[in-house]
């Protein structure tokens, strides 16, 4: 990094590595990032071995870190950086935003976690605060951390967009369902189409058909009436006109 000496708050050049397999999309973030003042890109990655590689010779302030790669995932080569060298932070820039993407990064030492909607300016901003020592999340990201964790702990969050059934808490959970998994299911039982779950649950649509074949395979029904008999009869959503508090039998 380098600082200007004159008045005011000196601006920052960060070293910036960027790390994506998709080549269209690796090259398109090169592309932007070198239009962003205080951001200089010194390489650029294909999978998170290279990445590693990148780290290791050249030093970054900052990686840009997608999560599915090949040989190394981004949760991988995130705790890897963060390990061997401590001095350069990860800033994820991922498709995902959902619980297995996010806290698996965050606790391999990721200091940033953005969506690839985001716009130049949060890209910007992100890598600006974790050179600076802060978290770099975007809102969206900020939103959905609160929101898991108002829900670990205990207290509802704010509910937008389509109404969510809560699931019981992890260890009453069937069949080893995982708690996204009965959340998922929680918004199947209320008849949310698989469009409608991503959106509310802001994560991909094929994410959320991956947790819904997952649950099917766990739980052994069929199709969705089943599912939704199967998430009533486990107490993970409420029978129409059920107002009891507890979800849990």
């Amino acid at each position: 990094m380098t600082d200007d000496a004159s008045g005011g708050a000196p601006p920052v050049t960060a070293r910036v590595v960027v790390a994506d397999d998709q080549t269209v999309v690796r090259e398109g973030i090169v592309m932007l990032l070198g239009l962003l003042p205080g951001i200089e890109v010194v390489g650029s990655a294909g999978d998170g071995e290279e990445a590693l590689r990148l780290v290791a010779e050249l030093a970054p302030d900052v990686v840009l870190m997608d999560l599915r790669m090949p040989r190394c995932d981004g949760v991988e080569a995130t705790r890897r950086v963060r390990a061997a060298h401590p001095d350069t932070q990860v800033v994820v820039l991922t498709t995902y935003a959902d619980d297995e993407s996010l806290f698996p990064a965050l606790r391999a030492g990721a200091r940033g976690y953005l969506t690839k909607d985001a716009d130049a300016d949060e890209i910007l901003r992100a890598v600006r605060d974790v050179v600076s020592g802060d978290a770099g999340l975007s809102p969206k990201v900020q939103r959905l951390l609160l929101e898991r964790l108002a829900v670990r702990d205990g207290h509802a969050p704010p509910v937008s967009g389509p109404p969510r059934a809560a699931p019981g808490p992890p260890a009453a959970l069937p069949d080893g369902l995982t708690p996204r998994e009965a959340e998922v299911l929680a918004l199947v039982a209320e008849g949310l189409s698989n469009a409608e779950i991503a959106r509310g649950l802001s994560v991909a649509p094929a994410t959320v058909k991956t947790h819904i074949n997952n649950l099917f395979a766990k739980s052994g029904v069929r199709d969705r009436a089943q599912a939704v008999r199967y998430a009533y009869r486990h107490g993970i959503a409420r029978p129409p006109g059920d107002t009891s508090e507890s979800f849990v039998t």
